[in-house]
Parts: structure tokens; C-alpha cells; sequence
């Protein structure tokens, strides 16, 4: 494969354009990916679980006490939500992302939280361990810019309708500003199957791996959009060679304001991460698990 200097990508077997910096041809180890100790990359396998909005503190604290007692890694949840209606829960702002840095006193998570505007980014980027840029934004490129300057690990979701190379191109905007510490996102695409909330491409896993150098997981709660197949689409991830998972975890699913009908429970997440942590073995791989419960 011949890289240009000039255009900024070079040419591959499947007709994808991969610019340089994200390119596997240039830097042939796997990059690593460091949340603040949580290490994401090709030998261990991270968990991120938490629940799609925060909505009060009893039900962070409870969701995040389950998702490390149950082998979750990193905490996740929604402070700032975009959401397609704006009669929708839109998330508790500010005082969400103080909720989160509650839990993470309380529970040792370091969380991740997605930020929607460049004039969020210093604030959060100031309290989270991870910035998420979701799949709404993978083409807001003023946006990945700002993420990319802050040097703070970020988590890039495909766009619902974004090829791999889109998704790539995205991925190459923060590197551009001198931040590797970048985790690629398969969270389905739009297609014409109307049964499933999204078609959930696990293609996408084997083949960013083998384009580019970065971290690859995958989010099998948007994916699909139903809670009963997120566990079977986890551990189809898993055995296709993802470095992580990011799922929809809620205390009590049925009352959630946002996404609960793709949350699992917190027993549900359990009896899935045991079949996780099998799946990951019989493939040489191992599920990165928390230090010994401190709640």
C-alpha cells in the first residue's frame, strides 16, 4: 500500500481510502488506548456499562455499584442527550456530569460522557475520563477538532449512516490535532431492515482492525435496539475480535426516561459478563476486570 503526503490517504484492497495518521500502514502496532488506567487495545477487553441518561443519584449510584460488582470497567451515561425529539428527557446538563463524578468517588469507574458542542467540550473534558463523540456528530468536524485538543481519550461512535471510511476520516480529524487516544465505534447503521432499531455491522470489527491501528468496540444496546439481543450480539462482538463493549445498564429498566426498553438489568449483565468473560478465553483474550470490589 503506497501513502501520499500530498492527499492524505492511501489506497486499499477494498477500494477505502485510509488517511495517514489512523492508517495501520503507518504505525503497525496496535495503539493503546489509556482511561485513565483502563487500558483498551489488543490484549485485554474493556467493559463499558452504565445506563443511557443520568437521571437522579440514587439511580447512577446503584447502576454504577451493579456495573462494577459485575466486571464493568468504565461507567457510562448521558448527561447531555441528543435526542430526535425535543420533547424528549434531553439530559440534567451540568449537574448530570457532577452525578457522575459522585459515582465515580463512590464506585473507582472512571466514566465516559458524550458532549454534543464545541462550547461543552472544556467542561467536560475538566470531569470526564472519556469524551464521546456520538453518531449524531462523527461528521461535526469543528467538534472533532475540539475533542482532539484536548489530548483526553474519545470515543468515536459510526455515524447510523456513515461507511467505514466516513467513519475513519472522523477518526483522522483528532488525530490530526495530535491525540491518538482514540476508541473506534460500531453502533449500527440504517439500512432497510425495519425490525431491529438499527443493523448492527459486525463486519465493521475484523475490517477496522485490519484498516487502521486503533481500539475497536462495539455498542450491541443501539445496535439493535432490543434489550433481550444485546446479550447474544455482546458475544458475537466478542468472538469477532472486539477490544470492548459499551451497553445500556439501568437499575430498574422499565422506568427508564431514556432507552430502557435496550437496557439490560442489572442481573441481566451479570449472567452476561460470565459468558463474556468464557468467550474472551477460548479466543486468547481476556475481560478486563475491575480491582476487588471497594463498595
Amino acid at each position: 500500500m503506497m501513502i501520499s503526503n500530498q492527499s492524505g490517504i492511501s489506497g486499499t484492497t477494498g477500494g477505502c481510502s485510509v488517511p495517514i495518521r489512523v492508517n495501520r500502514n503507518t504505525r503497525t502496532d496496535p495503539t493503546m488506548v489509556n482511561v485513565a488506567g483502563i487500558m483498551f487495545g489488543p490484549n485485554e477487553i474493556g467493559i463499558i456499562a452504565g445506563p443511557c441518561a443520568v437521571e437522579s443519584k440514587e439511580q447512577l449510584i446503584e447502576t454504577a455499584k451493579k456495573v462494577r460488582n459485575s466486571g464493568g470497567a468504565v461507567l457510562r451515561g448521558g448527561a447531555f442527550k441528543p435526542r430526535s425529539s425535543p420533547y424528549s428527557f434531553q439530559g440534567l446538563g451540568e449537574e448530570g456530569v457532577k452525578l457522575l463524578c459522585e459515582a465515580r468517588k463512590e464506585t473507582g469507574l472512571p466514566f465516559v460522557t458524550e458532549v454534543m458542542d464545541t462550547r461543552q467540550v472544556e467542561y467536560i473534558a475538566e470531569h470526564a475520563d472519556m469524551l464521546q463523540v456520538g453518531s449524531r456528530n462523527m461528521h461535526n468536524y469543528p467538534l472533532l477538532k475540539e475533542v482532539g485538543m484536548t489530548k483526553k481519550p474519545v470515543l468515536l461512535k459510526r455515524g447510523m449512516m456513515a461507511t467505514i471510511e466516513e467513519l475513519l476520516h472522523s477518526a483522522e480529524y483528532i488525530l490530526n490535532q495530535g491525540n491518538d487516544q482514540v476508541i473506534l465505534c460500531e453502533r449500527g447503521i440504517r439500512t432497510f431492515e425495519t425490525s431491529t432499531r438499527n443493523t448492527l455491522d459486525l463486519n465493521a470489527v475484523p475490517m477496522l482492525k485490519h484498516l487502521s491501528h486503533l481500539p475497536v468496540i462495539v455498542d450491541p444496546s443501539h445496535g439493535t435496539g432490543h434489550r433481550w439481543m444485546v446479550p447474544a450480539m455482546a458475544r458475537a462482538a466478542i468472538a469477532a475480535g472486539a477490544d470492548g463493549l459499551i451497553m445500556e445498564i439501568h437499575y430498574n429498566p422499565d422506568k427508564a426516561l431514556c432507552d430502557g426498553h435496550q437496557s439490560l438489568s442489572p442481573e441481566e449483565f451479570d449472567r452476561l459478563m460470565n459468558d463474556l468473560v468464557k468467550i474472551a478465553r477460548s479466543i486468547g483474550r481476556e475481560i478486563l476486570l475491575p480491582q476487588p470490589s471497594i463498595i
